[in-house]
Order: C-alpha cells, then structure tokens, then sequence
C-alpha cells in the first residue's frame, strides 16, 4: 500500500476507535445520568447514538475497501457522573473529532478520494451540529 493511502487509513482507523467510542460514551452517558438531568440528557445522549453508528459503519466499510483492516478496538471512555461533566467530556470528544475529520478531508484531497472528499463533508457537518448543542446545553445556568 502506498505510505499517504497508509497514513489515511491509519487515520480513518483511529477515526473508528473513535466512533465506537462515541457510541459507548452516549450510551453509557444516557444510562447513568440521573437526578434533574435525567428526563432532558437520556434521550438527548441517546439521539446521538444513531449518527455515531452511522460513521462507524461508514469507516469500517471505507477502510476494508482501500485495502486496510478495521479496528474493533475502541477509544477509551472516561467515566464521569455528573451531568456537567458528560457534557463537557463530549464536547471535548466532538471537538477532536471534527479536527481528526478535516485531516482526514485533506489527506482524501490529497489522494484524489472524492466520494471519501464528500462523505467526510457530510460527517464534519454531523459532528459540529453535535458539538454545538453541546456547547449551547452547557450554557444553561444550571451548568454554571
């Protein structure tokens, strides 16, 4: 395999664990959050979930198909309980990915990968919508 398609598919790779890890992050948020937070963030963390799954898929079929082999391994998930922090720990996990997608978006360029061009598009806009209703949520005064 050519070194830069390589390096792209180590990327998208980490871009998986990182996927995976998105999906446990929200299902274990919407799980175990509790108290007031409960009846609003269970099902806010929960309608992530979807889109998560969606990229994970994604990644795992792109990768397969320019020759690598997808990880089944994901990142690691910090626990947190308390309703701030969750928040925050996603926003922070939203952040990192939406700058893992733009490298990705390059490195596709790149390559002359168009669809993978398109698709990272379309995923960069899925996770800044994420991070924005988490960077909006956190401003609840509750969260102050």
């Amino acid at each position: 395999m050519d070194k830069k398609l390589q390096t792209l598919v180590d990327g998208l790779n980490k871009d998986l664990a990182g996927e995976y890890s998105a999906v446990i992050q929200y299902n274990y948020y919407a799980t175990t959050v509790s108290g007031l937070n409960y009846q609003i963030l269970k099902p806010f963390f929960e309608a992530e979930i979807p889109d998560e799954l969606g990229h994970a898929a994604y990644l795992s079929e792109k990768i397969a198909n320019l020759g690598g082999e997808p990880t089944t391994v994901p990142a690691p998930v910090k626990k947190v309980t308390e309703a701030k922090a969750m928040l925050e720990e996603a926003r922070k996990a939203e952040a990192d990915t939406l700058e893992n997608y733009k490298q990705r978006r390059s490195q596709a360029q790149e390559l002359g990968l168009i669809e993978l061009v398109v698709k990272l598009e379309d995923m960069i806009a899925d996770e800044q919508s994420h991070f924005e209703k988490l960077a909006k949520t956190l401003k609840d005064p509750l969260f102050a």
